[in-house]
């Protein structure tokens, strides 16, 4: 089914015209006041000023989707932006992803988890808007905020779940824990722990198939890789230079910044001298997108494209998807910075209620259908849950596998037992 602005025909506006060798014309830039940057009333000002708006506008040369729609109002189109099908595929990963980190802060606070836990409610538009348009080939680069896309990534409720008990049932077998999500079957490629730190590691996995396709002349091999990043990495140098390899080595990568507007606890708008973080990416040569991430809708259109575009060969492309955290930074954050106005700003604007709205409102769904796969999804997580908990915990001797591979080394013993299955080892009179 034909979407309302479909791959070639958004392409014309903030894609086709950019290239890393090309002199391009900036397109026409709306002065319609932005509906981004915050919900504050400090914010709420800044925002208005159709002023300072346009001088934000006018440098650069990509723009919001909503700016998009108002520029293709004379062209007629299909009024659905999606099946039924698709519809339901993204509630269903939607309300997964949500009650999955409802699910994990009661477990948490019951004691069942450990260390850090930083919940991704609120941003499942992001992650559902992209990652479900990927095949499994593709490669996800994620963050310490990784348990979501993991789930979109096709990696089981209970994998997730029983790594977050930090059992051996785990997808990491229990030695990754909350900010460590891995699975090479799923191609989710962490899980990290220090901002920035993904980054490289997602260019290195778009070079492997740029490599693949032109080296090793595997034709079939179009792999794209996304990496995801909130708008605290944006100021880090990691963020710089893997944009200046991607764009000149053209690499199949999609570069999504989460940008829920807090770094912690340090606004987005302090901490940048341009806040705009779409707008470096046309400074590198590549497409850079500013769009609405509390709608799914409009991400999917986005990812689209951008997906389309590095699958093509034709390069990377920076999203910038304004999104927004329902919770503190984690678990034990009380969440005492950020003013209760600018929360329930974005609580009324929740991705998961305005998707049922628009399922319902279209005839796509009912909510008989919806609510049944809300009880699925509980059914799913309770199972998921008793699983983990009835997995057992790793052995020791699961200590120090996968550090050292000498077999003559520090872990591993001449007869090849692992040195840590000795009771000396841990009593340290063991000889290494």
């Amino acid at each position: 089914m034909a979407t309302a602005f479909s791959a070639p025909k958004f392409a014309a506006q903030p894609f086709t015209t950019i290239s890393p060798t090309s002199q391009h014309k900036p397109l026409k830039i709306p002065t319609a006041a932005s509906p981004f940057l915050g919900s504050t009333r400090k914010l709420l000002r800044l925002s208005s000023s159709s002023q300072l708006n346009l001088r934000r506008r006018s440098s650069g040369s990509v723009f919001a989707v909503s700016d998009v729609v108002k520029e293709k109002k004379p062209t007629p189109i299909p009024s659905l932006l999606i099946t039924k099908e698709e519809g339901l595929e993204l509630y269903e990963d939607m309300v997964l992803g949500r009650s999955f980190e409802d699910m994990c802060a009661q477990m948490y606070y019951r004691g069942k988890m450990f260390g850090f836990v930083h919940l991704y409610n609120g941003q499942e538009a992001v992650s559902t808007g992209f990652i479900k348009l990927l095949k499994q080939q593709d490669s996800v680069v994620s963050t310490y905020r990784d348990h979501v896309h993991a789930l979109s990534k096709g990696v089981p409720a209970r994998a997730v779940m029983s790594e977050l008990f930090g059992k051996t049932t785990g997808c990491c077998r229990g030695q990754g824990g909350s900010m460590h999500m891995f699975s090479s079957e799923h191609n989710l490629i962490g899980g990290f722990a220090f901002i920035g730190e993904g980054i490289p590691v997602a260019t290195g996995a778009a070079f492997t198939s740029k490599y693949k396709r032109e080296v090793l002349k595997e034709a079939d091999c179009d792999h794209v890789t996304l990496a995801f990043f909130g708008d605290g990495t944006c100021n880090n140098g990691q963020f710089f230079e893997c944009l200046n390899m991607a764009a000149l080595w053209k690499l199949p990568i999609v570069f999504v910044v989460e940008n829920n507007l807090w770094a912690i606890g340090m606004s987005h708008l302090r901490a940048t001298s341009d806040p705009q973080i779409y707008k470096k990416g046309p400074a590198f040569g590549m497409p850079g997108v500013h769009v609405d991430g509390m709608d799914v809708l409009k991400v999917r259109e986005v990812a689209k494209e951008a997906i389309a575009r590095a699958r093509r060969g034709e390069g990377p492309t920076l999203v910038e998807c304004e999104t927004y955290r329902f919770r503190g930074h984690s678990l034990a954050d009380p969440d005492e910075l950020r003013d209760p106005t600018e929360k329930a700003h974005y609580a009324a604007r929740d991705p998961i209620t305005a998707l049922k709205k628009y399922l319902i409102e279209n005839n796509l769904s009912g909510e008989a259908e919806l609510k049944a796969i809300d009880k699925k999804i509980d059914e799913l997580l309770e199972d998921a849950v008793e699983f983990a908990d009835e997995s057992p915990l790793p052995p020791r001797s699961q200590l120090l596998e996968n550090v050292f591979a000498d077999p003559k080394g520090f872990g591993i013993g001449p007869d090849g037992r692992y040195r840590c299955e000795d009771p000396k080892f841990t009593q340290g009179t063991a000889h290494v």
